[in-house]
């Protein structure tokens, strides 16, 4: 008879440390419904962003500024940018990094090419490269450069190579297309790409 008294007190004893378990937050995080509805809306508000914006900054020692526009259109992502403080009459190589970092006064922090495919790198030209890849900039008389580009490697926020928050950086010397990341030189302008605001 004792051994059932205490095998029943034994009992009582787990059940009673189970319930105290679940009541404090101890049950495994398997037995607790995952929140999927604010993920759902997540998606579904970073699905919505249309429209992206960067604003370029000279490194140390050099003076390119701009303002870089990403516009989501369909499937593609169509770009429109302006800089100036530029090298007259000239090429610079401008790209997507992986970082949007830009606490490093000569722009290393953002990484290097945006490259979430794992492709080699390339020129506009060529499907298969890094959706990173902008290509080059030319310049004009007063060091000014005006480029529009659609992009179908990239997304702002889809589920394709999404950009927002990634750096991007302009470059000392033209891009020629060269393994690993075009002979481009150093990282004389940087930028964090942004969701823009309603504003035209």
């Amino acid at each position: 008879m004792k051994k059932y008294h205490v095998q029943i007190i034994l009992l009582l004893a787990v059940a009673g440390l189970t319930t105290v378990g679940v009541h404090h937050g101890w049950a495994s995080q398997a037995t607790q419904p995952a929140d999927t509805a604010s993920t759902q809306v997540h998606a579904q508000q970073m699905r919505a962003i249309r429209a992206a914006v960067c604003t370029i900054s000279p490194t140390k020692g050099n003076s390119v500024s701009g303002v870089v526009r990403f516009h989501q259109r369909g499937e593609q992502v169509h770009v429109v940018a302006k800089f100036s403080g530029l090298e007259p009459h000239s090429q610079h190589a401008w790209h997507i990094h992986e970082f949007g970092d830009i606490t490093d006064p000569a722009g290393q922090a953002t990484g290097g090419h945006y490259n979430p495919e794992q492709m080699r790198h390339g020129l506009p030209d060529n499907p298969h490269r890094h959706a990173g890849d902008f290509g080059n900039l030319v310049t004009d008389a007063q060091g000014h450069a005006h480029a529009q580009i659609t992009m179908r490697n990239i997304s702002l926020a889809g589920t394709r190579n999404p950009i927002i928050g990634r750096g991007m950086i302009i470059h000392a010397k033209l891009d020629d297309g060269g393994q690993p990341t075009g002979n481009a030189g150093a990282r004389i302008g940087q930028g964090v790409i942004g969701i823009a605001s309603s504003r035209p």
